[in-house]
């Protein structure tokens, strides 16, 4: 894979957001999902970033009684193909290898399929009945940002249009609130989590924040970083706030949230909070609102690292 590091385009990127952001919303208005059958059982299909997306979406739809899973396109133990499944493979790029092969499984076996991608004319789209694009423009800077934001967007979509388009044009407006206020709140993060290794910690309603957060340490500044669900924090990574300096992004709204505080707090770590408590915005304690916004923190965050890095 080429990939060409630019922070300074991947910071530009970030701010195109709220624009984006409302086209995307138009789109929405007029429902993508319309002509696709829904099927009893919905298999989401992706890496990286595409994967993360889909999580929290897959858990609404469960909650209403659905039988839903999300797949690595790597794995191999994976739901069978057949009439009546509706297999979701998401790309960015629409070239991922393994999840154009894992979509044509599904195809040919029976499944109705659906690629979502930000290209048009991909192998990912012509492995798949019905092809729905993100609509987020070039990401110069090398990055799934705005892309990562459109997948949530268009999967909201898939419990409800009209919620999902709302959902957006709110986004955008905390989206524009964030970037306009950024030089009131983004030096302290910065200075606090620009060291690593960063521990990104959210609800699991809302763990792909906390996976793409993680990752955008990761890919730009190259920093260590690892995510969590809150709850089980307390199980697996509070052994961490002990011996190592510990820095954290938590996501709020868990109700663990007060005893991972505790942890970090006593043991002298540092976390940043975001939402509710912490570097707040407009609609914060709406969760799909959070879903569609709150990475814009760990991705102003790294990008400024990376920058000061080159």
């Amino acid at each position: 894979m080429t990939w060409t590091p630019d922070p300074d385009a991947f910071l530009r990127d970030l701010e195109a957001k709220p624009a984006a952001l409302r086209e995307l919303a138009s789109a929405l208005d007029l429902d993508p999902w319309r002509e696709v059958d829904r099927g009893d059982r919905v298999v989401f299909i992706g890496m990286g970033s595409s994967r993360f997306a889909a999580l929290p979406i897959a858990a609404m739809l469960r909650a209403t009684g659905r039988a839903v899973v999300v797949e690595r396109a790597s794995a191999k133990a994976v739901a069978p193909a057949g009439p009546g499944t509706l297999a979701i493979a998401i790309s960015a790029s629409g070239s991922t290898p393994e999840t154009v092969a894992a979509l044509a499984r599904h195809r040919q076996g029976g499944s109705t399929t659906v690629a979502i991608t930000n290209a048009h004319g991909s192998a990912l789209a012509s492995a798949a009945d019905r092809h729905i694009a993100l609509q987020a423009g070039d990401e110069a800077g090398g990055v799934a940002c705005r892309t990562f934001q459109h997948t949530v967007g268009v999967l909201l979509a898939l419990l409800d249009p009209a919620r999902a388009a709302a959902a957006v044009r709110r986004a955008a407006d905390a989206t524009e609130d964030l970037l306009e206020r950024r030089s009131v709140w983004l030096p302290r993060a910065v200075e606090s989590l620009g060291h690593g290794p960063v521990f990104t910690i959210a609800p699991e309603e809302r763990i792909s924040s906390a996976e793409q957060g993680a990752l955008m340490f990761r890919e730009g500044p190259r920093m260590q970083a690892d995510a969590c669900e809150a709850g089980d924090w307390l199980h697996v990574d509070v052994y961490l706030t002990k011996p190592l300096e510990y820095r954290a992004l938590l996501f709020t709204g868990s109700r663990f949230d007060d005893d991972v505080r505790r942890w970090i707090d006593d043991r002298h770590g540092r976390a940043i909070l975001v939402g509710p408590g912490g570097i707040g915005y407009p609609g914060d304690d709406d969760q799909d609102v959070a879903l569609l916004t709150e990475t814009l923190v760990p991705e102003l965050v790294a990008g400024n690292v990376w920058r000061r890095q080159a």
